[in-house]
């Protein structure tokens, strides 16, 4: 999925699952625009592909413009974990304040250089179809677009850093670029943007460094910081639920955030279009079985205490059960669609 665009250039079509569309047998359009036929693609956005040997020019279509949500809140999608959890860290005493004290004008421009130095930012001038994607899913929340840079790492991941009162970033590696059709890079910038939306990366920010802090200090501080690295971790894994959920308002597709987490449980460019959602929303059903008993409850709280994340399968299951609850057909409910077409 490299950006540059070789000769020849070829035509395709995705659709939100980030299929070819061809493949499914629908018929490509002839002219980029709108059609007198109700079932021809409305709203079309361009990226690049690799088919075969070559590098083509693949535009990411959607049935019907995507829907905006102009007036949503953090709470509109918040996870009730994530609610919970983020209620017991504001009740850690002096958290928010020492978090600010620590996080000054130095920190913000280590940050800063340390990106600008070793990463590419992204802009209308530099990765434009990348800077599309990013400003589109922006305005889908209803949320300003943060900076975007692309570092180069073999190690699929997008991560967020917000600094009280400074304009906060998203890196996204490029291995993850090469792993990820465009709706779905698009999913994961929308799940960074989600962390924006609910204020997550400054807390995040706050508790890291306050946590390395009390490993500092002797005895006392060490267990102050296992105390609190214990709350971090659960209200990290809540807080990734929450993002999962602001992907698919993005996506509007729930196929195409599950295919983001099944292709980082085991995916890789050269097997990536033989992985299948359902198959891996059935694995997650039958894990949900396994750990049914008291002896797979505890395995289970075992194996997943100490990530920042959860589980795949438990995140996918997760985003399907929403994607089908009322809480997320009155959001769709709620929200206008897109009225131009964007242009090529």
């Amino acid at each position: 999925m490299a950006v540059s665009v070789s000769s020849p250039v070829l035509s395709l079509c995705y659709n939100q699952s980030g299929e070819l569309s061809s493949r499914l047998g629908y018929r490509l359009p002839k002219k980029v625009g709108f059609s007198s036929s109700r079932r021809s693609v409305s709203y079309i956005g361009f990226g690049t592909e690799k088919v075969g040997r070559f590098r083509v020019r693949v535009p990411i279509c959607r049935a019907v413009p995507p829907l905006l949500f102009k007036d949503l809140d953090a709470d509109d999608f918040r996870h009730p974990l994530d609610k919970q959890n983020t209620l017991l860290l504001r009740a850690i005493p002096g958290l928010n304040e020492f978090g600010k004290a620590l996080l000054g004008s130095m920190t913000e421009q280590i940050m800063l250089l340390e990106n600008i130095g070793t990463s590419v930012l992204v802009s209308k001038n530099q990765l434009s179809d990348l800077h599309g994607l990013l400003v589109e899913a922006a305005e889908i929340l209803n949320i300003e677009a943060p900076d975007l840079y692309v570092r180069q790492s073999p190690v699929p991941n997008a991560y967020t850093l917000a600094i009280s009162g400074k304009k906060p970033f998203i890196v996204v590696h490029t291995s993850l670029i090469e792993l990820l059709t465009r709706a779905e890079l698009q999913a994961v910038l929308a799940h960074e943007l989600g962390h924006l939306k609910c204020d997550h990366g400054v807390w995040l920010t706050f508790a890291n460094i306050l946590t390395l802090g009390a490993y500092t200090v002797p005895a006392f501080g060490q267990m102050i910081a296992r105390t609190l690295k214990e709350q971090l971790l659960r209200w990290l894994r809540s807080a990734e639920l929450t993002c999962d959920r602001a992907a698919l308002l993005v996506a509007q597709d729930p196929k195409v955030v599950v295919s983001v987490l099944m292709k980082l449980a085991g995916g890789c460019p050269s097997i990536a279009d033989q992985l299948n959602v359902d198959a891996f929303l059935e694995q997650a059903r039958s894990y949900d079985k396994a750990s049914s008993s008291p002896l797979g409850w505890y395995i289970r709280n075992a194996q997943t205490s100490q990530l920042s994340h959860p589980l795949p399968v438990l995140r996918a299951r997760e985003i399907d059960e929403w994607s089908r609850s009322l809480e997320y057909r009155s959001l769709l409910k709620r929200a206008n669609r897109i009225s131009t077409v964007q242009k090529v």
